[in-house]
């Protein structure tokens, strides 16, 4: 069984909110988006990226292939349209099939796995984290960086052909949990304030979320935030 919290907000900054997400445990499927602000209607590509994703993984299509296919309509809208501005959007996914899990992303939303301490097992596309892995800065550098929220990979502006889609799988266990959230959640929140959210067994999935939201307020809400929380019970 599938216990899980979602939720979004717009934060305290932002009067839209570019984010979105889609929980469903029937279909195994869980997403976090991220439309690009500043580019052309962040809050449409976000959207477009959802459903195109829920729509190919409902065909029976990967979750790698779903995000393709995400990437493709996008870049095709984004081609339609008379505003010169691509649509971007990141995406962070989920997806559970009998006993074993998947995550695929592209941009800097992000998966954690909860198994006894939170760890995380996406790796951001973004400028400070290519800094990290060739050693040129180290990573409490990286959380302090002024371009730490340039992205080097998104659906809608990467081409097909150059689009790296980050993958990662492996088999559930018992009181295993996954948090998928926007950069929203975690340029406010560190690591180990999420880790004492998520490891509450005295709260449902949904109250963590809730103090998961909650807490990236209190830290600014400088962007929009959006999280969802899925236990394995």
């Amino acid at each position: 069984m599938i216990e899980f919290g979602h939720g979004t907000h717009v934060g305290l900054r932002r009067t839209r909110n570019e984010d979105t997400y889609y929980a469903d445990p029937s279909l195994g499927l869980f997403l976090v988006a991220d439309g690009m602000g500043g580019h052309q209607h962040g809050e449409v590509a976000s959207a477009l990226v959802r459903d195109a994703v829920v729509d190919m993984v409902t065909r029976g299509q990967s979750l790698p292939d779903a995000i393709r296919a995400a990437g493709r309509r996008l870049l095709e809208q984004a081609r339609g349209g008379a505003d010169a501005l691509p649509m971007g959007s990141t995406v962070a996914a989920l997806q559970l099939s009998g006993n074993d899990y998947q995550v695929a992303w592209v941009g800097d939303s992000r998966v954690y796995r909860w198994r006894n301490g939170l760890q995380q097992i996406s790796h951001d596309h973004s400028l400070v984290q290519e800094l990290v892995a060739s050693g040129s800065i180290d990573p409490a550098q990286a959380a302090r960086h002024p371009r730490r929220n340039v992205i080097t990979q998104a659906l809608g502006i990467t081409a097909g052909e150059q689009l790296h889609i980050g993958m990662a799988r492996g088999q559930l266990a018992p009181d295993m949990a996954f948090l998928l959230c926007s950069d929203g959640l975690t340029e406010e929140v560190g690591d180990v304030a999420m880790a004492a959210i998520v490891g509450r067994q005295d709260l449902a999935a949904q109250e963590c979320v809730d103090h998961l939201l909650l807490a990236a307020l209190d830290h600014g809400g400088k962007d929009n935030v959006t999280a969802i929380l899925a236990r394995v019970r």
